[in-house]
Parts: structure tokens; C-alpha cells; sequence
């Protein structure tokens, strides 16, 4: 290694090893190393935001370029500019001279140049009589070139996630049409189903959504709706399949349809205030089980930034046996609950399934109050909630107890899962993310 190239700045300026290990990179470049400048630079654009510098920064790193003669950046060459702030300042628009030595203090601090200050601070070359640079005094663009790899690497991830997002906020919007429409359709021809508590759903899973989401809420949200929208055409198959007239051209038969269907409604919200309450016998007979119900799992993806929900359901829909959540979406809500997974990882249901056993006894829940969710709720959602509780288990003074009261509010119809797991995400967002 080449010790002569390490350098102090001028002045109060201090030296740190970070500065020193730059310089020492910079001066193992392979001797036939060269990149072109300007597309070292677009790569710079590219991955500005895994580099921390912003964009006026990078705006005066193309001035300082510019004053670099060769189109390459070659290792045989000093690779040291020399202007002045006040050249600098015309390369770049009139920015003032105050924000430029602000602006290159950055530059330096990220590692992407090097400064070699003379004797008095000044920048200048010293030539030969043939007028050939014998030394220079400024700044050294070698960083640029012993980081080119890297910054290249940079910039094709942030570009890769760029192209993923972008796909992904696709897939959301034409979900969130298809699920807009196909509720707008199932209103206008009278389907049965709780139509404006599953509207309400649809809104809720947007309640807090932002302008400029982060990968991980636009992912959350997609896997939301989609979930949504297959419970939906799930509903609408079954009655289509029902509704499908016979296919024998020598009988007139045809399927009867109940003569009131507003009464479905109205019995519905009865229920859902009144357990027991009468109701029409036509409702309960002509109605098959799974068209009053909206897969009750699409009222899962709730609304609300509180744990628990009341919601507008049935006794039917509260008795039926809940799909679980996708377990991506379960385990990006509740986070701690991987530790207590075999080996510290969950790949599985069974492996959420048998963390959340751990989880009950160290939150002091009784066997009986998991089992009794278990039987309501069903096997996984049981266990869900148990990951959910443990997030906030810190907010909460009796953990069995509160398993307990939304146990009884789910076997009334008055608890949906999908809050809570929304709410737990949209917190998760505001804190610690994961990386990439």
C-alpha cells in the first residue's frame, strides 16, 4: 500500500478513520481500472438513497467532475480537480458559496472524495515548463473510482426495487377496482350479504393509508384487499352457482329466489344486536349457510386502529369457522412472536400454531380461556390473536382476561381479527422497518 497518498485536511478540520479508510481504498485501485465519469455519476443519481446525500450534493459533485478534463476516470491518472468556490458556484447555477463548502463537507463525509489540501488550504497545480500538472491540490475523484462497483451494485437494487414497487402499486389498484365494482354489481342485483359492512371493510383497510407508501404498508394493504376480493367472488360464486336455472328443456323449473329480499338485511342487523331474537323463517330456510355469510374472513380485514371491532354480523356468521389470514400477513403484524417459533423462525401454521402454546402460559392464560378461542375463533386465528396480544402485551394488564372478552364479542359477532392485525401493521410502519 501506498502510504504517501494519505493525507490531513487544513484547518480545524479534523480527520477521522473514516477518512482514512477511504484513503486507503483509494489507493489499492487496480492500476487498469477506469470507468466513464458521467455514467459513474448516473449510477450516483440512481442510488442516492442508500448513499445518504441529497440532491444539491450530487449537484456539486457534477460541477467538480466537469472541471475533470478526460471522459474516464482512470487509476494511471491523479484524478484531483483544483477550482475555486468561486468556479464552483458558476458550474453550479449560482449556488452560494456557503452551501457549496457545506455540500462538499457531505461529499467528503460520504466517502466519495478525497480531499488533499495544500499548505495554506488553497486549491492549485504546480506545472512543468512543458506545462504538464507536476502536483495538484483539491479534490481527489479516485473514491468514485474504487467505489464503482459498489455504487453500480446500488443503484441496480434501488432501480430492481423501484420496478417492484411499481408493480405491486398495479396490482393494488386493479384490486381495489375489481373490488369496488364487484360490490357495486352484488348491490344493484339485490345479492344477498352484509354489502355495506364489507364496503365499510374495503375502507378501512385504506383508512391510514399515505400518499407515499413504503413497500412494506403498500404490501400489507395489497395482501389485505386481495384477500377481500377473493372472499367476495367466493360469496358471489356460491350464488350464482345457486341461483343457475335447470338444464332439463322439458320442465319450467326454474330456482326460486326469495320474494323479500330486503328481509335478509333486516334480520341480519337484528341478530347482530340480539342473540335469539326472532326473526322470519323463510330467511333462515330459503338462505344456505354459506351465501349469508360473506366468508366471514373478509370481515377479518377490519377497520380501526384499536384492537377489536364491532361489527355488523350475524349469529350464523359468528358460529361460522373463519379461514385464517395469510400467515406473511400475520407474521408482518406480529413480529416477536418468531422467537418463540422452532430454531427462532415460523415457516408454518404449525409452527405459529405451537409458539403461540409458549406464548399462553408466559402471558399466564389459562388452558381453558385458549381453548374456549380456539373452538370460537378456530385453531389459527386463536393463535393469531395470542401474536397480537403479545405485541401489545405491555399496554395490557390481564392478558387471559382480555383472550377471554374478545372471545365472547367474536361468539357475538361483535370482534373481527382484520383490525387488529391492520392496526398492528400500520404500527409497525411507524417504528423500526426492515431493511431493503
Amino acid at each position: 500500500m501506498q502510504l504517501d497518498h494519505i493525507t490531513t485536511p487544513f484547518g480545524r478540520r479534523t480527520v477521522t478513520y473514516a477518512m482514512l479508510a477511504d484513503q486507503m481504498t483509494a489507493a489499492e485501485i487496480d492500476d487498469d481500472a477506469s470507468v466513464d465519469k458521467w455514467k459513474i455519476y448516473q449510477a450516483l443519481c440512481e442510488a442516492r438513497p442508500r448513499l445518504g446525500i441529497t440532491d444539491r450534493a450530487l449537484a456539486v459533485l457534477s460541477a467538480l467532475i466537469s472541471f475533470y478534463p478526460k471522459s474516464e476516470l482512470a487509476a494511471g491518472d491523479s484524478l484531483i480537480v483544483f477550482p475555486s468556490n468561486a468556479q464552483l458556484s458558476r458550474r453550479a447555477n449560482g449556488m452560494a458559496e456557503q452551501t457549496i463548502r457545506r455540500h462538499l463537507a457531505v461529499l467528503v463525509s460520504s466517502g466519495l472524495l478525497i480531499r488533499k489540501d495544500s499548505a495554506n488550504g488553497k486549491r492549485f497545480a504546480r506545472r512543468s515548463r512543458a506545462g504538464e500538472i507536476d502536483e495538484a491540490f483539491g479534490f481527489s475523484l479516485k473514491p468514485l473510482l474504487a467505489r464503482a462497483e459498489e455504487i453500480a451494485q446500488l443503484a441496480a437494487e434501488v432501480e430492481a426495487e423501484r420496478l417492484h414497487m411499481r408493480r405491486m402499486k398495479e396490482r393494488l389498484t386493479i384490486c381495489r377496482r375489481d373490488v369496488l365494482k364487484l360490490i357495486e354489481t352484488a348491490l344493484e342485483e339485490g345479492a344477498a350479504g352484509d354489502w355495506l359492512a364489507v364496503q365499510d371493510e374495503y375502507r378501512a383497510i385504506f383508512a391510514d393509508y399515505p400518499r407515499k407508501p413504503t413497500l412494506e404498508m403498500t404490501t400489507a394493504a395489497l395482501e389485505a384487499i386481495e384477500f377481500l376480493r377473493e372472499n367476495i367472488l367466493n360469496h358471489l360464486e356460491s350464488q350464482i352457482k345457486t341461483a343457475k336455472p335447470s338444464g332439463n328443456a322439458h320442465e319450467d323449473e326454474r330456482h326460486k329466489q326469495n320474494s323479500k329480499p330486503d328481509s335478509f338485511f333486516e334480520s341480519e342487523l337484528r341478530l347482530g344486536k340480539k342473540r335469539g331474537a326472532d326473526c322470519d323463517p323463510v330467511d333462515r330456510n330459503d338462505v344456505e349457510p354459506e351465501i349469508m355469510d360473506i366468508k366471514s374472513t373478509a370481515s377479518g380485514v377490519g377497520q380501526g386502529a384499536a384492537i377489536g371491532h364491532s361489527g355488523r354480523q350475524s349469529d350464523n356468521l359468528a358460529g361460522f369457522v373463519r379461514q385464517p389470514f395469510p400467515l406473511g400477513m400475520v407474521l408482518s403484524a406480529c413480529r416477536e412472536i418468531r422467537d418463540y417459533g422452532p430454531g427462532g423462525a415460523i415457516s408454518s401454521w404449525r409452527d405459529l400454531m405451537g409458539a403461540a402454546v409458549v406464548v399462553r402460559s408466559t402471558l399466564g392464560v389459562s388452558p381453558s380461556a385458549y381453548e374456549e378461542a380456539c373452538a370460537i375463533l378456530g385453531p389459527e386465528n386463536a393463535a393469531t390473536v395470542i401474536a397480537c396480544i403479545l405485541e401489545r402485551a405491555g399496554h395490557i394488564n390481564s392478558a387471559g382476561g382480555y383472550l377471554r372478552d374478545l372471545t365472547s364479542r367474536a361468539e357475538r359477532g361483535e370482534f373481527s381479527l382484520g383490525p387488529m392485525l391492520m392496526a398492528q401493521i400500520r404500527a409497525n410502519g411507524t417504528g423500526e422497518r426492515r431493511a431493503g
